[in-house]
């Protein structure tokens, strides 16, 4: 018996989070560094069977930085095409850290809390970076913590 393959217009459901915290008045923001795909991104994977976007993004955030966080908003998604040539969908939250600490892991092997500006220098994905303006725009407009 063989592994069905997913048809093409399948979509691969994921979920994240965009991290913050605010120590000194500035807005910062954690950003990650995936050994695997060499890249700078932030926090995210896949749904499991039966999970809901909200649970995922609370749930990867955790397997990949060791923080446990609450959802504070909504931010927005991200789509592309995933490197073995599926559409995928990333739904993001807008996150604080309840508790926990970083360590590196089997899927992130650093972890930086930079500004915003920063961020948007660092990261590997225009699309992150897009989230990052909007993020951005919407902490002007009402401070997020």
């Amino acid at each position: 018996m063989t592994a069905e393959l997913p048809s093409p217009t399948e979509v691969v459901q994921a979920a994240g989070g965009l991290v913050v915290r605010r120590p000194h008045g500035s807005l910062e923001i954690a950003i990650v560094h995936r050994p695997v795909h060499q890249d700078w991104s932030f926090p995210k994977g896949k749904l499991e069977e039966g999970e809901t976007f909200e649970l995922a993004a609370r749930r990867e955030v955790e397997e990949e930085t060791g923080m446990t966080c609450r959802l504070l908003r909504f931010i927005g998604h991200t789509e592309y095409i995933d490197r073995k040539g599926r559409p995928k969908a990333v739904a993001y939250w807008i996150m604080a850290v309840e508790s926990g600490s970083f360590a590196p892991n089997d899927e992130v092997d650093e972890m930086r809390w930079v500004t915003l500006e920063e961020a948007s220098r660092v990261l590997s994905y225009p699309r992150d970076a897009e989230l990052v303006a909007v993020l951005m725009a919407a902490d002007q407009v009402e401070p997020l913590i």
